[in-house]
């Protein structure tokens, strides 16, 4: 048995689950998200628990009893708490500023790069350097932020650009300097 696709989901106080044949439906006080799961997948609500069950150990079923249980466990997790993700931008003049809901992104570019946030998501500029991108899908959030971090990827030579918080930028050394071929 899968190890993460037997452990029960369990359903925090204000939070419900409803099941519709393949579709499963999570409310919370942060809203509603919905998620079309495997036909082979057999989920049950038992004392505000979620299980995940397989049919049998063929290989797609294992391979998709733990992803299953993982997405709904992250559709409970989003409507009740929400998800973030910080990206941090290093360089001289790189910069964020908040527009309304858009962010300008000032990165070294001829012009500056504006990014509108989807449906469900929010984005924060708590400091000129940082960016919060914030929302009840993890799958979006991540998202969001991976499409951010393209626009100026970390160099590794200066370690400029906008990295996700906590990330370490593997450094190269540069060129010797000074001592070229007589």
């Amino acid at each position: 048995m899968s190890r993460i696709g037997r452990m029960p989901i369990a359903v925090p106080a204000g939070v419900t689950v409803d099941i519709d044949g393949n579709v499963v439906s999570v409310k919370g006080p942060k809203g509603e998200l919905s998620r079309t799961i495997p036909k082979d997948m057999l989920v049950q609500v038992e004392d505000s628990k979620v299980v995940v069950t397989r049919p049998t150990d063929e290989k797609e079923h294992r391979a998709m009893h733990g992803l299953t249980r993982t997405l709904i466990a992250n559709m409970v997790t989003g409507v009740s708490q929400g998800f973030t993700k910080t990206l941090e931008i290093a360089g001289v003049g790189y910069r964020a500023a908040k527009a309304g809901n858009k962010v300008n992104l000032t990165l070294g570019f001829s012009h500056p790069v504006e990014v509108e946030p989807p449906k469900g998501l929010t984005l924060d500029v708590p400091a000129p350097n940082k960016i919060v991108v914030s929302g009840i899908d993890k799958e979006a959030v991540g998202a969001m932020a991976a499409k951010i971090r393209s626009y100026r990827e970390p160099e590794p030579y200066k370690g400029k650009g906008i990295k996700y918080e906590g990330e370490t930028i593997r450094r190269k050394v540069g060129k010797a300097g000074g001592k070229g071929k007589k």
